[in-house]
Parts: structure tokens; sequence; C-alpha cells
């Protein structure tokens, strides 16, 4: 029997039915899933080779799979970069690398992090959800071993197939993304907008 990761286990058995139920889908396939996560590093263009590598080895780390250096599209003189520089990292997680990512990060990185209320509420229109992290190190595989390691910071980009916010925020939230409460100036200033 094949390997089913915890919360891709969890996604089919209980939050399936759950959002059928609640939004009144008539197929499965019209329920909303994850797609993909894309974790993404960029550095200075004057960055040393050593720490490009560093980079490199501990997003591969906490990602599980190696990542691929991104290059600059075009010369920018006013910040000194040249085409083809490399500018950043980046790894695209699908399957079960994506679910065990995502519990991780629920599970174990956001709530290390200090003074931890929840994550923003605000999805990009699409039902996908970004998140900025600017200390690597909240993550167990990214320890530090003795080495100098810098924090480095990263983007998180979760991708779902749903259509509205509100179902990719519902989604999110039943495969335990903690969203930050919403206060009543905060409703108030969204039913404004």
């Amino acid at each position: 029997m094949a390997y089913i990761p915890v919360l891709k286990k969890i996604y089919q058995e209980s939050i399936v039915p759950e959002l059928t139920k609640a939004h009144g889908y008539k197929n499965r396939h019209q329920v909303p899933v994850i797609t993909k996560i894309v974790i993404n590093s960029a550095f200075k263009a004057d960055a040393d080779k050593g720490h490009q590598a560093e980079v490199l080895k501990e997003i591969g780390k906490l990602a599980g799979q190696k990542p691929v250096v991104t290059k600059a599209r075009k010369s920018i003189s006013n910040f000194k970069v040249r085409e083809g520089m490399p500018l950043g990292v980046m790894v695209t997680l699908r399957g079960n690398n994506m679910y065990e990512f995502l519990l991780r990060l629920t599970a174990v990185a956001l709530p290390m992090i200090r003074d931890f209320r929840g994550v923003s509420n605000k999805l990009d229109g699409r039902g996908n959800y970004s998140l900025g992290i600017t200390d690597h190190t909240i993550f167990p595989e990214t320890q530090v071993d003795g080495s100098q390691h810098q924090n480095i910071g990263l983007d998180i980009s979760i991708v779902t197939t749903a259509t509205t916010d509100e179902e990719g925020r519902e989604l999110l939230r039943l495969l335990g993304l903690p969203f930050r409460k919403a206060t009543a100036a905060t409703t108030a200033g969204q039913a404004a907008a």
C-alpha cells in the first residue's frame, strides 16, 4: 500500500465531506484542493558564493527537495544587477511533499514564532495565500548546528483551486493554518471596502 501523508488523509476523510456539506457541491471535483506550494528566498545581487550556497542548502533542507537558482532576466544598473546573475532560490512542492511541508509549517514551525497570534486573513482574491517568514530557523530541520547561520527570509505561496477567498480561507483553516482572530475594527474596515 502506498504511503499517504497524514494531512492528505485528513483532507480526504473529513475536510472534503465537510466542505461538500457546507457549500453544496454536487461533485467531489468541485471541492477546493491545494495544487502546489512555492517556497522562494532571495539574496542580494552582491552576495558571495558562500552565502548563496548556504541559502540553497537551507531551503533544500526545509523543502525536502533541491531548489532551483533564480537568475535576473535583465540588467538593472541602479541595483547593480546584470542579466543572468543569481538572485535567489525557489522550489515548488506538489503531491506528498506539499502535504508534509504544510503539516510541518502549521503544526511545528508557526507555533515556534515568539508572540504568535495567527497569520493574516488576507488572500489574493482568487483563493491563494502567501506568507512571509523572516527567520527560517523556526523549522526544526534548519536548527543551528554550530555553523554561522544567517537568518534567511522566505516567502511561501499556497496555490489552491478555490475560486473565492472565502472558499480558500475555509480550506486552509480546515487544513490547520492558524488565521488571526478578526477584531471588530478589522471586520468593520473590510465591510466598508
